[in-house]
């Protein structure tokens, strides 16, 4: 159920109506939302959920996923606060609303540039916390501050203490480029959070929200008493949209982006499947939508990056470029075992976990028999902003990369002009730094990859044939080309071609009625680009 405020939702006509609607974008405190009636998604049966079954829980989700607005949801729950959940699923439910003492944490209120950074954001919770608490002049750390508020919150009010953490890992991200910085930050807030182990008595409820959950050595090895409900099936659409939730909820919006666009209602679902879902938090679940890129999209009318343009971490641009991760395989051939999906390491250097975690990829399958989680991209908001975040990365010269027109690659291509489409790629890699795969066909077809995912066409890398596999095929309407690559000194454009018509890489694509053009292109690994090429058609 989705409902405007506190009043329940209207018989409406939906083009009139989907104008007028308040889409709650950046709106993450709950009585805000509510009191200036905007739209809101119904989560509440799973907030029911959790406070009666479970005490200390940690959720990971993506950035941007409603995870702050399902704290305040929680805050304003425990305050007792009955009148902003009427006509919600919980009002139906709950039937003493008592109010607890809340302690609402957040870290999202410094850059974490060093130590005192940390310090001035625990001391600015911990002080607000005691103008309400009182403060115990032997109290001197943050650790023993934490615990003394606890204690005298839950003596004062006679119940126990409810803590809501928001962003638990904000300062550990934000120096994950930093290691010694890093260490220092996870030690102190390892002692902090530990508190609420040893407060156990003391708490009705704690729940930690973050994006990365730092194991074993780290943070939450003195917090294993904390149930993480991220991958757990019963909470995967505790934050998101599902496709039941758009289909019924946002039906009006739907039609009237399909009204703007000048595109039917079916074309324009099927466009934000393709853009905006696809997250899956457990094996067993259907996909889930980005919220905020639904409400933008929803608000603004077309459909664009949302998501993305909000940033992508430092710290994970630079952990891809020096785990010189395969990017090829990122479509959804990334494999990840079950035990280390939610396990990232601080010392690790392992991407695949973090990205899981950060919503750059998702769960396609399991392998049951493997016990591994194959991942893959969620969506084309993901997968093309994505690459082109790469791709600002590794092109060297930035202002030349704002200005490649990739609709002048297609074009070459569909003219069936190779020359020009081959003289354009030397410049292309002209404007490249090197720092991928350096000196080998992988560095190659990576970046062949990227292009050609960037020229938004149908890519295939190395597909798997039974015979062996071409470096790339790009799929038109009524075009296949198939690409082979050779480094000089291992081979020729010559020898590149011999190898497509002797593996009969065109095969499978004899019976298609596409023309089928071949192109056999040598690199010179000195200069570093394009060095000649030969086309069989």
């Amino acid at each position: 159920m989705i409902v405007a405020g506190n009043q329940k939702m209207r018989i409406f006509d939906p083009i009139m109506e989907a104008q007028i609607r308040k889409y709650p974008i950046g709106t993450q405190d709950f009585r805000v939302l509510r009191e200036s009636e905007f739209l809101y998604v119904d989560k509440t049966e799973f907030l029911y959920t959790l406070v009666t079954n479970s005490r200390q829980i940690f959720l990971s989700r993506p950035r941007r996923f409603g995870k702050s607005l399902f704290l305040s949801t929680l805050k304003y729950y425990f305050l007792g606060e009955k009148e902003l959940f009427e006509g919600l699923k919980v009002a139906e439910l709950e039937k003493e609303w008592i109010k607890y003492p809340v302690f609402h944490i957040e870290f999202n209120i410094e850059s974490y540039v060093d130590v005192n950074s940390l310090n001035q954001a625990l001391e600015s919770n911990l002080s607000i916390l005691e103008k309400v608490w009182g403060k115990d002049v032997t109290e001197n750390t943050y650790p023993s501050r934490f615990r003394g508020l606890i204690r005298r919150a839950a003596e004062k009010t006679g119940r126990r203490v409810v803590v809501l953490v928001d962003e638990y890992d904000k300062p550990l991200l934000s120096t994950m480029n930093n290691e010694q910085l890093n260490e220092e930050f996870r030690t102190i807030l390892k002692g902090f959070y530990g508190v609420l182990k040893g407060e156990d008595a003391n708490l009705r409820f704690a729940f930690l929200t973050g994006v990365t959950k730092f194991s074993k050595v780290s943070i939450f090895s003195d917090l294993n008493q904390l149930n993480d409900i991220s991958m757990d099936r019963r909470y995967a659409e505790i934050c998101g949209i599902s496709e039941a939730e758009l289909k019924t909820n946002f039906a009006p919006d739907i039609e009237n982006l399909a009204h703007a666009n000048n595109i039917s209602v079916e074309e324009t679902f099927t466009k934000l499947k393709h853009r905006y879902d696809g997250y899956h938090f457990s094996k067993h679940r259907e996909g889930v939508y980005n919220p905020f890129s639904l409400l933008n999209t929803f608000e603004k009318l077309e459909f664009g990056n949302y998501w993305f343009a909000t940033g992508t971490p430092t710290f994970l641009v630079k952990m891809l470029k020096a785990a010189k991760l395969d990017i090829t395989r990122l479509e959804g051939d990334t494999r990840i075992g079950a035990d280390s999906i939610m396990d990232y390491r601080a010392e690790s250097k392992n991407p695949i976990p973090v990205m899981y975690q950060s919503g750059y990829l998702t769960i396609r399958e399991f392998d049951e028999e493997q016990n591994q989680y194959v991942l893959g991209y969620p969506n084309e908001e993901v997968k093309y902003g994505f690459l082109n975040e790469l791709l600002f990365v590794y092109y060297s010269n930035q202002e030349e990369r704002t200005e490649i027109d990739y609709n002048k690659f297609v074009n070459d291509l569909l003219n069936e002009d190779i020359d020009a489409f081959m003289e354009r790629l030397q410049t292309f890699f002209s404007g490249f730094s090197y720092d991928l795969e350096n000196k080998t066909e992988k560095h190659y077809q990576t970046v062949f990859y990227i292009l050609f995912a960037l020229m938004g066409q149908r890519v295939a890398v190395e597909p798997h044939y039974a015979v062996g596999r071409p470096d790339a095929v790009l799929e038109f309407k009524e075009l296949v080309y198939i690409f082979e690559f050779k480094l000089d000194g291992h081979g020729t454009a010559e020898e590149a071609l011999q190898q497509i018509e002797e593996k009969d890489y065109a095969g499978k694509y004899n019976l298609s009625g596409k023309k089928i053009i071949k192109v056999g292109v040598e690199f010179d690994h000195e200069k570093r680009n394009v060095r000649r090429w030969l086309v069989n058609n």
